[in-house]
């Protein structure tokens, strides 16, 4: 699907490194930052690390030359020097105890260090180890997703605040306390068992979706998918179910992932342009992840009966949102898929967690189900919602609505406004040529 375009410029060696070192820092940050946090057991602190070793790799590359496995070298360096300055703290330590201080609270020696959590039921994963150290509950919810999507999804603080519809000062508050919290409360890097690990589960769901999310449709930049990232989120949702089996809603994230991703390869044209979902091919759908999220549908439905014999929860969110895109993989073609269904879903996603994307997109679903007339007053009554004000979306939708009522000129100014508010530049040009297609 992604297309190569290096050739189309001309050779700038120098430029060309530091475009290559970026690109690669970008996708590799995560794992870099993971791997020295197991040592170093500080994310903050690893996350330095992670920006020293990128420091080394400008210095070094551009003479030397790109390595030819270029993750593995940042993550290395960032381990040395991780290493480096526990040792430093242990030198420091023997100092401090042979003055006869009282040394109860210093760091571990490099030989206590584990290789992986002692929990047998736990996965040897860096990054899976991250989510779940970023999700601690000595943490607020929105301070967990937004450090999360920092360290793990590489996510500026801009593209963070535009993801969870917060303004970027709040943002950049939320991660730097986040990291100064989890220092402060010493809390170990490691993926938790038991009680714990159901108190972060929550949280864990929701910011592997928002990582994915990123990556289906990048909030800013010149692509309009970041493949990298709804890969991660995608492993990360897989290792996640093998861990917690009897989960309902971690087999329905896989499955909503799987479903979704499934489309990866439609959603842009040659040129990378964004396609939409009633323009796609739905030849190019795979198939094999098109199973794959249906046999996880299944095993999340399974592990909701068993709840509910139990006395458990029905019909969690990520649950329904599978089912909804599973509604969308079962058409042969748009005009086949069960827009009813679709809506009537919505309608219990909303009561099960609502939200005004949510209602958004029941809106959409009720446009396609019932008719544009019943889903405009749907759509106006999320004008003046303060959590969607900039969210681009929204014109859109609306004047995709009023463009089905035959009201052009009014569809025009919509979709100009969204064009206006997003900062993706494919999604961008995408809005204007709709605006351009609508009368007025």
């Amino acid at each position: 699907m992604a297309v190569d375009h290096a050739s189309e410029h001309p050779r700038h060696p120098a430029h060309s490194v530091e475009q290559t070192i970026e690109t690669v820092f970008r996708m590799e940050a995560p794992r870099v930052i993971a791997g020295a946090a197991r040592i170093v057991r500080d994310v903050g602190i690893a996350e330095e690390l992670a920006q020293d070793a990128l420091v080394a790799a400008l210095e070094q590359w551009p003479a030397a030359g790109v390595p030819d496995n270029p993750g593995a070298w940042l993550t290395t360096a960032a381990k040395h020097r991780a290493v480096d300055l526990v040792r430093r703290r242990e030198r420091y330590a023997r100092k401090l105890a042979e003055m006869g201080r009282d040394l109860e609270t210093a760091p571990p020696h490099l030989d206590e260090i584990p290789d992986r959590v002692e929990d047998p039921e736990a996965i040897d994963d860096d990054l899976l180890r991250l989510v779940f150290t970023a999700c601690h509950p000595v943490l607020s919810a929105e301070a967990r997703v937004a450090l999360t999507l920092r360290l793990l999804g590489g996510l500026t603080t801009a593209e963070i605040a535009r993801a969870v519809l917060a303004p970027e000062p709040t943002v950049a508050q939320r991660v730097v306390r986040a990291k100064r919290t989890l220092a402060a409360k010493n809390v170990p890097f490691e993926v938790p068992y038991g009680p714990d690990r159901e108190a972060r589960l929550g949280s864990v769901l929701d910011v592997i979706y928002l990582i994915f999310n990123e990556g289906y449709a990048a909030t800013a930049g010149d692509d309009h998918v970041r493949p990298a990232l709804c890969e991660d989120a995608l492993r990360l949702a897989r290792q996640l179910a093998a861990l917690m089996p009897r989960e309902p809603e971690v087999h329905g994230l896989a499955a909503l992932l799987e479903l979704q991703a499934s489309r990866t390869a439609a959603r842009t044209g040659p040129d990378g342009e964004p396609v939409l979902l009633e323009d796609q091919s739905r030849a190019r759908w795979n198939r094999m992840l098109i199973g794959r999220g249906f046999a996880a549908l299944e095993r999340a439905e399974r592990a909701e009966r068993a709840a509910r014999a139990t006395d458990g929860p029905r019909h969690g969110p990520y649950v329904l949102q599978a089912a909804i895109a599973a509604c969308h993989a079962h058409a042969a073609s748009y005009e086949e898929t069960d827009w009813g269904r679709i809506a009537a879903l919505y309608g219990l996603l909303a009561v099960r967690a609502p939200s005004p994307v949510v209602e958004l997109n029941r809106a959409v679903a009720v446009s396609m189900a019932r008719g544009p007339e019943e889903a405009l007053p749907l759509v106006d009554a999320l004008v003046d919602e303060p959590a969607l004000r900039g969210y681009h979306l929204l014109p859109s939708v609306r004047g995709d609505v009023l463009a089905r009522l035959g009201r052009g000129a009014e569809a025009r100014a919509e979709f100009e406004r969204a064009a206006g508010l997003t900062r993706n530049a494919r999604e961008r040009e995408l809005l204007l040529r709709r605006s351009k297609g609508c009368g007025g």
